[in-house]
């Protein structure tokens, strides 16, 4: 699990893309805010999280399948970034940033996208 990359991932890279040329300008990985943020836009107060649907235990969707091997480790590890994720996002609102969260399995979509940026300014 140690080449599982954190930042710059693709899902997270076009995302970054698509706000870039729609116009809006955003800092990288706020080091300074409660989960480190994948995308802070300061300007609308918003900050956005890019999650893999399976590290993320993204609910109904089939790309978050449990392994069938250490079936109980993997429950325990994604239920543990489940609820640093909660956790994280009530941290960020109770200091006054809407929280948005964008799944791998959405980015296929471009309309998905679009619907992004009209919740951003919003």
């Amino acid at each position: 699990m140690r080449r599982v990359k954190g930042s710059n991932t693709k899902p997270e890279l076009r995302v970054r893309r698509f706000l870039h040329a729609r116009g809006f300008r955003y800092r990288l990985h706020g080091a300074d805010l409660p989960g480190k943020p994948d995308i802070v836009l300061p300007r609308y107060g918003t900050v956005i999280f890019v999650h893999g649907c399976f590290w993320h235990g993204h609910p109904g969707c089939p790309r978050s399948a449990l392994p069938a091997t250490r079936r109980e480790y993997w429950e325990n590890k994604i239920g543990r970034n489940r609820r640093r994720d909660a956790r994280n996002a009530r941290a960020l609102r109770h200091a006054g940033w809407r929280v948005l969260t964008v799944w791998e399995c959405r980015l296929r979509d471009e309309r998905a996208l679009e619907a992004l940026a009209r919740r951003i300014t919003a």
